[in-house]
């Protein structure tokens, strides 16, 4: 009841039989099975020989660990983004930096806020180099996992929303990437530039860290 199955088809399941099941099974067995990161993935592995896909549309969170140390970083702006590119946990230095909590969490995507957001745009006086190092790196993760359905669902609304999004993704070559924008005005106007480094924070949900340093 809890996953939304029928009994026959889940007693099939359990006893190991030639049924073909799909992902939205696997994810739903999961969550009524309450099983943890580890247990989901082995369960992938058994049903379709691979690990399960990333969440991206679905809020995530991060323990309380990676959450201190980016609390620790008290003058540098640090967020943890999903492949999607939501972010989804943050510090101080990175709310005064781009207004996060004042975002609910469909906007606080960087994606959307870099091609969505006009606001944000006038504080990007690197729009171009930053947008193209961006769109370069969601293309390389995008290739990774063709058929998330929410990865895809963003590229198309952007698509329609931004020609230059459009131009990049569609664009041949490489180019450099980034994870995060290197050219921002703070609040007051002033011109800050950064270089970033990037951790990983949760290997199967695709949670990475990335963490602004001002240049110097």
């Amino acid at each position: 009841m809890l996953a939304g199955v029928g009994l026959t088809w889940y007693t099939w399941f359990e006893q190991g039989r030639d049924i073909q099941v799909s992902e939205a099974f696997l994810l739903n067995v999961s969550r009524a099975l309450r099983l943890d990161d580890s247990e989901c993935c082995y369960l992938f592995l058994l049903a379709h020989g691979r690990p399960p896909p990333s969440e991206a549309h679905r809020p995530a969170s991060v323990g309380p660990l990676a959450q201190q140390l980016m609390d620790d970083l008290t003058t540098r702006p640090a967020y943890v983004i999903n492949l999607r590119r939501d972010i989804v946990a943050w510090n101080a230095a990175a709310d005064r930096l781009l207004g996060l909590d004042g975002r609910n969490w469909e906007e606080r995507n960087l994606l959307r806020m870099v091609f969505a957001d006009p606001a944000m745009r006038v504080r990007l006086p690197a729009w171009r180099k930053d947008g193209a190092e961006l769109v370069a790196r969601f293309k390389c993760d995008l290739a990774a996992m063709p058929k998330d359905p929410a990865m895809l669902a963003l590229a198309d609304e952007l698509k329609k929303l931004s020609p230059d999004f459009r131009h990049w993704m569609e664009q041949l070559g490489t180019a450099n990437y980034s994870q995060g924008i290197g050219t921002i005005l703070d609040p007051a106007g002033h011109q800050i530039d950064f270089r970033h480094e990037v951790l990983t924070v949760d290997e199967y949900r695709h949670l990475t860290m990335v963490v602004y340093f001002g240049e110097e």
